[in-house]
């Protein structure tokens, strides 16, 4: 049986507050989004839930292991739920789109540095840069003068 919010909460030991779920129900369908997408997401289910609130929501969900906080450079932060697993993630420079990828060793951390400075490495953070296959074929059709995307069988 999956776990409800509430109890994913209270188990964390977190009160069940609807800001708190309504937060959880915007990262549930929308991973990789940033905190005022998050808020204006929120408000369609809580009108009244301020930014400082969804701020604050996310700071309780990420200390508390609920939720991760990732930071693909010249972004904004990004939020998701999926968490423990040390998967990595694909960020397309051309659109944004952001996919995971699970980690080829597994455990943290995957990689470790030639000088570790007196740290004690528990976790690397890999970031893939790329073209995602829709803008692939944007810069193919742009170059090439192909017809569309639906023609290269990317968009359906």
């Amino acid at each position: 049986m999956e776990t409800t919010w509430a109890e994913q909460l209270r188990t964390a030991g977190l009160r069940v507050t609807r800001p708190r779920l309504s937060v959880l129900g915007v990262l549930a369908e929308h991973p990789h989004v940033d905190a005022d997408t998050i808020a204006t997401a929120a408000r369609t289910v809580h009108p009244s839930i301020s930014p400082q609130a969804v701020y604050g929501v996310l700071k309780a969900l990420v200390g508390s292991g609920i939720a991760r906080r990732i930071e693909p450079a010249g972004g904004p932060a990004l939020y998701e739920l999926r968490v423990g697993d040390n998967h990595h993630h694909l960020v397309c420079r051309e659109c944004g789109l952001i996919a995971d990828v699970d980690c080829v060793v597994g455990q943290a951390p995957c990689l470790q540095p030639s000088d570790a400075a007196g740290f004690a490495v528990d976790e690397a953070e890999v970031v893939f840069w790329g073209l995602c296959a829709g803008c692939q074929v944007a810069r193919r059709t742009h170059v090439h003068g192909t017809n569309s995307a639906i023609e290269e069988g990317v968009i359906a």
